[in-house]
């Protein structure tokens, strides 16, 4: 349940108070301001909210002189009873497509904070995973900043969103890069530890990390997708992208070339099953976008990024397959 404002002209009260009705949402005040313009409270359902807030945004089209806030609520009392159709209703999407955006898009920044945060908790990681220290690793894990712009690739696809796939697509490339470029120089310059269970374990995948990855993306889409946040810890720990980073450039600093081939499989593994997940999972909670000419954006750009990594992740299991001596087919 939140509370959706708008503000817009007069004129458009009417319509307004009839999309609000329609949707079995409760209005709470209408206020005028100084300028002709009407503001509108409504308390929403999270069923409803989606569909009110396409509606609206129908109405006012390109509008300029209306807006559409959404605001959190704690907590509102007498509390309601759901309706037969709510309790009967499949699990929801929570969230918005407008609210996932917001909260996905500005991970997509490649900005100092970004550039400082992949600085930082590749320095933790590598001094982690090169002195066996389980606790170091794990606080790096949880910083995960290269977890939000692969989620944003998968988002920026299923809307048809190309700017916003290519914002995602610079900051891993940016991400990714610096965390090897720090990591190969703590391999050229700090005693390599090939003892560490933890340094080692990055450098061997199988068919475990693939299933892994896979259900740690579609957790982490999940988790957006009905506003439980906190689940998103869990992923970050289960399906980090940094130590396998972190781990192939200390193998090639150290010169440790096979070694460091297991951690880029690793590495390719993670990123290919996490965005993967992430397109099936917003797939099947219906995000996509509101007008009939976006959708078919949507469609075609959804149709090759599906294609893509589908591809990708067959040859990858055809190579871990052939790495374990196992039959291909």
């Amino acid at each position: 349940m939140k509370i959706i404002e708008i503000v817009t002209p007069s004129e458009n009260l009417p319509a307004v108070e009839s999309i609000i009705g329609q949707h079995d949402s409760e209005i709470l005040w209408v206020n005028s301001s100084e300028n002709g313009r009407k503001m509108i409270r409504a308390m929403v359902s999270d069923e409803q909210r989606q569909s009110v807030l396409d509606a609206l945004q129908g109405l006012f089209g390109s509008d300029g002189q209306s807006k559409i806030l959404v605001l959190a609520l704690e907590a509102a009392l007498p509390r309601k009873e759901p309706t037969t159709e709510e309790k009967e209703s499949p699990d929801p999407v929570t969230a918005t497509r407008e609210e996932i955006y917001n909260e996905i898009e500005k991970n997509t920044r490649l900005d100092s904070t970004y550039l400082l945060l992949v600085f930082l908790s590749t320095v933790v990681v590598a001094i982690g995973l090169l002195e066996n220290n389980v606790a170091v690793v794990i606080g790096a894990m949880v910083i995960a900043p290269l977890l939000g712009p692969n989620i944003a690739l998968a988002l920026g696809a299923a809307l048809g969103d190309m700017p916003l796939m290519w914002k995602a697509f610079k900051t891993i490339i940016a991400g990714v890069g610096l965390a090897l470029v720090l990591s190969v120089g703590l391999g050229i310059y700090h005693p390599m530890n090939l003892d560490s269970p933890e340094l080692m374990a990055r450098t061997d995948v199988g068919l475990d990390s693939m299933a892994l990855a896979l259900a740690s993306g579609a957790a982490a889409v999940i988790s957006l997708t009905t506003g439980l946040s906190s689940v998103l810890v869990g992923v970050m720990v289960a399906v980090a992208l940094l130590p396998p980073t972190a781990t192939l450039g200390i193998m090639l600093g150290a010169g440790h070339t096979k070694l460091a081939v297991g951690a880029a499989l690793l590495l390719a593994v993670n990123i290919v099953c996490v965005n993967l997940a992430a397109k099936v999972v917003f797939l099947v909670r219906g995000i996509k976008p509101r007008s009939w000419l976006e959708k078919q954006k949507a469609k075609q750009s959804m149709t090759a990024y599906l294609v893509i990594w589908i591809f990708s992740l067959a040859i990858l299991l055809a190579i871990i397959l052939f790495r374990q001596g196992l039959p291909i087919y």
